[in-house]
């Protein structure tokens, strides 16, 4: 989840939250004035009904005519019992049916005086009143349909409000980070397209002294120290690879000249063929760090050119025999590929026979017969090119690490070399959007697999 998104998110959910326990606030508040003003209005009646019976001089008979001309319309059904002082019942507004009620109500009472109840349905109100020096036990009882009608309309309203106040409010949240974000996201592509070719580029800086501003100071600050350590290392990799690479050139010529004398010994030969050959490892890595030195990871595909697979083997295995008169070749194409295959990759020639240079001087220091295969597999949409050969096989724990810088295996103990052919390998096939898989087949059997895509 993006970072607007996140923001976005937790905006809305704190002030849902918020506003969850506003509402809450507002309907209990509500509530429980609907309580106080419907307990008022039972007092209210209960005065009403305790002053009818001081002034009443025939309270059974006129009861009656009072309470029916003195009905509340708010207290919807309501009902009146009153009770003498010895708890029974002397008048009643039920006349159609039966009339019960709670004795423990009317014995709380006696401790009380005054008891209200909501949790009944309907709800009570019920006093003990001493009226003309005589005890009566009034109880009220009514529905307050008007106050909870409200109130259900309140909480309706709320809900209402929650939720059209949530979207709202997530809608606000995402559309305002966006716009407090954009500046971040202006940065963020800016420095999307910072490579190591463009480390001169500087990410604009506004006039504010805001966190995004200092960060984008920050950042032109370090791209250049990263530039000038950067170039300072392309320089020293080039000037030393060009100066390398002149000396080594004349000593590769007077070994030839003096391996042509023919009075060595046999043992003098040997030695004058085996500095020969680490002559010759020296010059390839010489070129090959010149050539890495000149193509960017980023830029390198707009100087691609079509390049035939088969004529890199070919010239790479011209320049691995030198060294290696004794290496053969069998180079096979797979029956799976078509009749129509071109052979052809894009990439960079002077690179990629790099890559089989240092796959052949594998197969020639590792081999026990100094032979190899080389089979070519195309399809539509893959180019794959394994390099096979008999020897002693790679350890599945060196596996992992059989292509990081300076690795040696066990199986090179005794045998010339950098430990860097083949990470070089690796980074000019990562270049050229192909990768390598080292895998043995069956028992003393060496095969690295390249694949390239079409």
């Amino acid at each position: 989840m993006s970072l607007k998104r996140r923001i976005a998110l937790t905006l809305s959910i704190a002030f849902s939250l918020l506003f969850a326990m506003v509402m809450a606030v507002i309907y209990l508040s509500f509530n429980d004035f609907r309580r106080d003003e419907f307990k008022e209005r039972f007092r209210q009646r209960l005065e009403f009904t305790t002053h009818f019976i001081s002034k009443s001089k025939d309270f059974e008979e006129e009861a009656p005519v009072f309470f029916n001309e003195n009905s509340d319309n708010i207290l919807l059904n309501e009902t009146i019992l009153i009770f003498n002082s010895q708890k029974e019942l002397i008048y009643s507004t039920i006349k159609d049916r039966n009339v019960t009620w709670d004795n423990t109500l009317l014995k709380e009472l006696d401790e009380k005086k005054i008891i209200y109840t909501e949790k009944t349905v309907p709800e009570i109100y019920a006093a003990l009143r001493n009226i003309n020096g005589e005890n009566y036990y009034i109880l009220t009882s009514a529905f307050d349909t008007n106050g909870k009608s409200k109130l259900a309309f309140l909480k309706y309203l709320l809900i209402a409000a929650y939720v059209m106040s949530t979207l709202l409010i997530g809608f606000l949240s995402y559309y305002f980070m966006g716009k407090f974000l954009r500046p971040l996201e202006d940065l963020n592509q800016e420095i999307s397209e910072v490579t190591a070719h463009k480390l001169t580029t500087q990410i604009p800086v506004r006039q504010s002294d805001d966190e995004i501003n200092i960060l984008a100071k920050s950042f032109n600050t370090m791209i250049g120290r990263l530039d000038d350590v950067f170039q300072s290392q392309k320089d020293f990799t080039a000037s030393a690879s060009h100066e390398i690479r002149t000396p080594i050139t004349r000593m590769a010529f007077q070994l030839e000249n003096l391996i042509k004398f023919e009075e060595h010994s046999p043992e003098t030969l040997s030695s004058l063929k085996q500095i020969q050959r680490d002559i010759y490892q020296l010059s390839d890595l010489t070129n090959s760090l010149l050539l890495l030195t000149k193509f960017d990871k980023e830029n390198i595909q707009s100087i691609y050119e079509e390049v035939r697979i088969d004529e890199v083997i070919f010239e790479a295995f011209e320049g691995v025999e030198k060294s290696y008169p004794a290496l053969k070749m069998d180079f096979l194409i797979s029956e799976d590929t078509s009749e129509n295959a071109l052979l052809t990759i894009n990439g960079i020639q002077s690179l990629l026979v790099i890559v089989f240079i240092n796959l052949f001087k594998n197969a020639a220091v590792y081999s026990d017969d100094t032979e190899m295969d080389v089979l070519i597999t195309e399809t539509n949409d893959h180019l794959t090119v394994d390099v096979i050969s008999q020897g002693n096989t790679i350890p599945e724990e060196e596996r992992s690490k059989l292509f990081e810088a300076f690795m040696r295996g066990n199986n090179s103990q005794n045998i010339s070399g950098s430990g860097l052919g083949l990470r070089i390998v690796k980074r000019i096939l990562e270049y050229h959007g192909a990768r390598i898989l080292y895998s043995s087949p069956s028992e003393n059997l060496n095969k690295f697999s390249i694949t390239f895509n079409k």
